[in-house]
């Protein structure tokens, strides 16, 4: 795998983050009854959201290591 694809892989899987976060939130902490079960899946939602700016970093790496071998 080429970095250029490597570096498009990490940024769709940094934008997968962000929106596998809102559905977490928005399924699991704003729909649940007891607030025990919302505090969860607001955590949850936000831990998987904290994903994405490491993914975004990695694939700027991917991406400038592209840049510099061709």
């Amino acid at each position: 795998m080429s970095n250029r694809n490597l570096a498009q892989l990490l940024t769709l899987a940094g934008a997968a983050s962000i929106l596998g976060s809102i559905v977490i939130w928005s399924s699991q902490g704003g729909q649940s009854k007891s607030a025990e079960e919302r505090a969860h899946g607001e955590r949850f939602g936000i831990f998987v959201g904290l994903w994405a700016p490491t993914f975004f970093i990695l694939a700027n790496r991917a991406a400038a290591q592209a840049r510099r071998e061709s």
